[in-house]
């Protein structure tokens, strides 16, 4: 769907239009949802901060806070990239013992086993950079936004971005090179 189609939803839903909400939805929770996946490196957290941005996006749309100053799906990005950001904070913050995000996930059978054993390398590797970083290599180096782009769902210069994806690289190659060390 082009961006234009988007636009015209949530100028829908800020008229009140609840049935063009759910379409807009329909529209964008696959690649939401993986860019989610991806960030959070498991189903059930990302479908957690999907809802949650989802949520946020119906009421800033509704109470006309959306301006229209960025595209919808750019806007929507930021949204659950923010979402997942607050989830990897509190996951930052969880009790002793706790394995990891991925422990104890019950297979729901909405990922075949390939993908989840994907999903899993992913968050391993992903899992060694900070934040900001993990952010930024999973808007540019996976769900392939410009830097320019993903400046915009993030909210700082495109600089700024590319300086990110810089130390994210470091610190991966540094990281195989002490696990080929070992």
């Amino acid at each position: 769907m082009s961006d234009p189609d988007l636009r015209l939803l949530a100028q829908r839903v800020r008229g009140g239009d609840r049935a063009a909400y759910r379409i807009l939805v329909d529209r964008t929770a696959q690649p939401l949802f993986r860019l989610a996946a991806r960030l959070l490196g498991n189903e059930a957290d990302a479908e957690d901060a999907l809802q949650e941005a989802y949520v946020k996006a119906y009421r800033a749309l509704e109470g006309g806070r959306f301006d229209g100053r960025s595209e919808v799906r750019t806007w929507l990005y930021r949204i659950v990239t923010n979402a997942a950001l607050d989830a990897l904070r509190r996951r930052a913050v969880r009790p002793a013992g706790d394995d990891g995000p991925l422990a104890g996930l019950p297979d729901d059978g909405h990922a075949s086993p390939d993908a989840r054993i994907a999903l899993r390398e992913l968050d391993a590797w992903l899992g060694e950079l900070p934040p900001d970083q993990r952010v930024a290599m999973v808007l540019c180096g996976v769900e392939g936004l410009s830097n320019a782009e993903a400046a915009d769902v993030l909210g700082v210069s495109a600089g700024a971005v590319e300086q990110r994806l810089v130390r994210a690289r470091a610190t991966l190659r540094q990281k195989r090179g002490a696990d080929d060390e070992a």
